[in-house]
């Protein structure tokens, strides 16, 4: 058994102690009363029905209440409790009514009354109460545990009390009838005891039957009281007795009056006090088999009541041996179950082991510390083709290589010296038909565990993990189409010559015109171009010499001998036979840089990789530098080239800065109408002045920022600081009409939002958009035909003037013209420069002039510096021109006089 102990809530436990305060003040004041005997003894006797009376209604009136709280079993057992205690208190009621002031056995009323149905009802009551960890066949014990208490002290008190009264005659039929009461109180008594303290703790039950218990306890004091008073005819004590049924009432009303408490767990009781409680029945036996004895002795016969009571404690102890068995036989049972269900339980697990082991990808070997094979898996066969029969015996390290056997032995070694220590190893593992797997072999030593007392091998076959792994890193290392080094392995084989201090020579080459292959045939003849000259580069070289491809059209070749030179000419050479792609045959070249490592220059540190990058970018510089010498050549690196790359760098971080700084100015350059020769416009130009060296011409930065994207900012900075000068000065002039062009890079024009940034320009500055003109070169209308016409008409539609820049020096451009929405030509310079030496270009001048007149556009002619070169021009009909004959680009201010004062213009 088990004693709850409960946390109650501190407002429900207050008005608890409140409640336990007045019923404990009541009864107080009662016993005063009655022990007093104030107004007498008919005033006493009344105070007694009426206490009686309340108390029993009372304390009905609590069980039912308490009963409010529950569901199901719980409710109907307080419910059957409260019932139970109101009919045991009109028993007493009418019990003391019939009695009045003479106790003795003929006042007791004969037959069954109300306070034997309050038994039965309190018995059924605690039955019905729900209790954890108790069947029935443990409730019906516990009340033969009472019938057995109660049937001893009965004959216990017979023998000692009733036996010399019962000898005079005194003992009638009521007397055996008013026992009833008391030996009900004590089974119920009993009940309490054995079964309340088990009671489910959700319920918060185990507390209050404490207080029902003790009440029950006190009924049976003053029922066994008044029948003993009865048999002795003694009424001075009977008011006293009723003062136990008061107590049992308030006892009652307290324990159903305690508030409900959240339950804590159990404490378990003592085994000495666990062997108590089940010993107190056998020993309350025993007191009364030796009363009866004695009574034997004494009165030299017997008695029927002794009799009876000895064979109904003898039944009761039959019944209760009975009640063992069937609990024994159920305890068996449930025990055998439990241990079938136990050893099913470990047999499953064993066979599910077994199948884990033997059909894992795992292959589970047992040897002893000298690699003799204890026990063998069966998953052996299925991974290494060997039986575990064949292998059970065995040594194992003299079924492997010799290097992979010493390795084993060695590893076996170290682990068999600590309990419990694991080390993990790689070997090569011979398969059954003669083939070499890779396995990977996990060694636990289990000498000390009884169950294994051995080292366990766990060995996975990773030959298919080792081919994938190597894949994986030919992949990383090589180019996938044309199966060629890549980039990351011809740097680590660089590095690894350079530390072994070999003559390394790195030769970059480029294919020159690749992309026309790609944008005319398409990229599928360009992988078969890459593979065919990855082929012919291959063969140039030797077999120790790595050949890679670096990405695009790129290759490299690392020598390790010093004929670079000579590599280098018989590479240009096997690519100037055509390549056939499919039907066709194609012309490439190359251009082909070399640097070796008696060149590297500087490098911040001295670690193999570091110099590798270093000679690989000499190269790759050398390979511009023949580029740039027209294609087809190899060029070796020289130093100066590095300070030219540098010289580069250094230019573009100052282009950089002087944007984000505002460093940049524009001059402008003025358009001049040939026929009224004035100022109508002009041509805005970026300048830059370099704090340190001077002025940097346009040719290098320009081409800079084509490269780096930076014309993109620099580009809308020039449009809207020309178009802001262009709206200042038309203000100035009172609203006089100025065109302001401004040349746009194919970067820019290639920007999806540019007609964006123009339409907000325009707006920022207030620029009418008629007097902007955006000049483009022809170029731009040769790339991407379709995407620049989409973003010329949106360009148009803004207003604008759109020019073609340089018109006259690239291809086709006739045929665009009446696409395009072109309102200028822009007659390039090397046309006028050569006006009236050759009568060719005269006439291809001539020509442009008319074509842009039957087309509706304005002719502008540019880099007019002599006289001639103008009059010419203006014969032809060309309307406008530039040129330092006019004037050079100049600064705002100046540039700003010529159009407000029209100042040194030559007619």
């Amino acid at each position: 058994m088990a004693v709850s102990k409960v946390a109650p809530d501190a407002h429900a436990e207050r008005r608890w102690v409140r409640l336990c305060v007045a019923v404990i003040s009541v009864f107080a004041v009662l016993a005063g009363l009655i022990g007093t005997g104030a107004g007498g003894p008919g005033t006493t006797r009344a105070i007694c029905l009426a206490a009686l009376l309340a108390g029993s209604v009372a304390a009905a009136f609590a069980c039912l209440w308490r009963s409010r709280g529950f569901t199901g079993r719980s409710r109907w057992g307080w419910t059957t409790l409260g019932a139970g205690v109101l009919s045991w208190g009109l028993g007493q009621f009418s019990f003391l009514q019939h009695a009045g002031a003479d106790i003795r056995p003929s006042a007791l009323p004969a037959g069954p009354n109300l306070g034997v149905l309050g038994i039965l009802l309190v018995a059924a009551g605690l039955l019905i109460l729900p209790s954890a960890a108790q069947p029935l066949v443990n409730r019906i014990r516990s009340v033969l545990d009472g019938l057995l208490i109660a049937a001893s002290l009965v004959l216990v008190g017979w023998v000692f009390a009733v036996g010399p009264t019962a000898a005079r005659g005194a003992v009638g039929p009521d007397f055996y009838f008013s026992l009833v009461f008391p030996l009900g109180g004590i089974v119920l008594a009993t009940m309490a005891v054995y079964m309340l303290p088990q009671q489910r703790i959700r319920h918060g039950c185990g507390a209050h039957m404490i207080f029902i218990a003790a009440g029950l306890a006190a009924f049976t004091i003053s029922d066994a009281g008044y029948a003993y008073l009865g048999l002795v005819r003694d009424t001075g004590a009977g008011q006293a007795l009723d003062l136990g049924w008061l107590a049992g009432y308030a006892l009652i009303i307290m324990g159903a009056g305690r508030p409900r408490v959240r339950p804590v767990p159990l404490v378990p009781l003592s085994q000495r006090v666990g062997t108590a409680a089940v010993m107190l029945p056998y020993l309350a036996v025993l007191a009364a088999l030796g009363s009866s004895v004695l009574f034997h002795v004494q009165s030299g016969g017997s008695h029927p009541f002794v009799a009876f009571t000895r064979s109904f404690l003898i039944l009761l102890i039959v019944g209760r041996q009975l009640l063992t068995q069937l609990e024994n036989s159920g305890l068996t049972r449930t025990l055998e179950a439990r241990v079938a269900d136990r050893t099913a339980e470990l047999y499953a697990r064993e066979q599910q082991f077994h199948a884990l082991v033997q059909h894992s990808s795992d292959v589970v070997t047992v040897v002893s510390p000298d690699a003799d094979v204890i026990y063998q898996s069966d998953s052996v066969h299925r991974v290494f083709g060997y039986s575990p029969r064949f292998l059970t015996g065995r040594r194992l390290t003299q079924l492997l290589d010799p290097e992979s056997g010493h390795r084993l032995a060695q590893a076996l070694r170290q682990v068999a010296g600590r309990p419990y220590a694991t080390t993990v190893l790689e070997l090569t593992v011979p398969h059954r038909d003669g083939r070499s797997r890779q396995a990977e072999m996990t060694i636990t030593n289990l000498m000390e565990d009884p169950h294994v007392n051995g080292l366990v091998l766990n060995t996975r076959d990773i030959s298919e993990r080792m081919q994938l792994q190597e894949q994986l890193i030919h992949e990383a290392y090589h180019d996938s189409l044309t199966q060629l080094a890549n980039r990351a392995l011809f740097r680590d084989r660089t590095a690894t010559a350079l530390e072994q201090g070999a003559a390394v020579t790195v030769l970059h080459l480029d294919l020159d015109g690749f992309k026309r292959v790609n944008d005319s045939l398409g990229h599928l003849a360009g992988d078969q171009l890459l593979v065919q000259v990855a082929d012919r580069i291959t063969a140039c070289v030797r077999a120790d010499d790595l050949v890679a491809r670096f990405g695009a059209d790129e290759f490299g070749v690392l020598l390790t001998e010093d004929a670079a030179d000579e590599v280098a000419r018989r590479i240009l050479d096997r690519l100037e036979a055509p390549v056939m792609i499919g039907a066709r045959e194609i012309h490439v070249r190359a251009s082909i840089g070399l640097a070796g490592a008696d060149l590297i220059g500087e490098v911040e540190s001295d670690h193999p990789g570091e110099r590798a990058e270093q000679l690989m970018r000499n190269a790759d510089l050398a390979m511009h530098h023949a580029k740039s010498a027209g294609g087809g050549v190899f060029a070796g690196y020289r130093a100066r080239m590095r300070d030219g790359l540098i010289e580069r760098l250094e230019l573009e971080s100052d282009l950089r800065a002087a944007l984000e700084r505002g460093d940049l100015r524009l001059h402008y350059q003025p358009t001049v109408d040939l026929a009224t020769h004035e100022v109508v416009g002009f041509e805005a130009l970026a300048r830059w002045s370099h704090p340190t060296r001077g002025m940097i011409n346009p040719i290098e930065f320009i081409p800079i920022a084509e490269a780096t994207g930076l014309i993109v900012p620099l580009g809308r900075w020039v449009l809207h600081e020309a178009c802001r000068q262009a709206v200042a000065w038309s203000e100035a002039a009172g609203g006089r009409p100025l065109k302001m062009s401004v040349n746009v890079s194919v970067r820019q024009f290639d920007q999806p939002e540019f007609a964006e940034t123009v339409a907000a320009v325009l707006a920022e500055t207030g620029m009418p958009a008629d007097r902007l003109c955006l000049e483009m070169t022809e170029s731009v209308l040769m790339t991407d035909t379709e995407a620049n016409l989409e973003q010329l008409v949106r360009l148009k539609a803004l207003g604008l003037t759109l020019a073609i820049d340089d018109f006259g020096t690239g291809y086709s451009s006739l045929a665009y013209l009446r696409r395009f929405p072109v309102d200028t030509l822009k007659i390039d310079r090397s046309f006028v420069e050569r006006l009236g030496v050759l009568d060719d270009d005269t006439a291809l001048t001539d020509t442009i002039v008319r074509l842009g007149r039957s087309l509706g556009m304005a002719t502008v002619a540019e880099g007019i510096e002599e006289f001639g070169q103008l009059a010419a021009l203006r014969e032809m009909g060309c309307g406008y021109a530039q040129g330092y004959y006019f004037s050079r680009p100049v600064p705002a201010a100046e540039a700003g006089r010529l159009f407000l004062e029209g100042a040194d213009i030559p007619a």
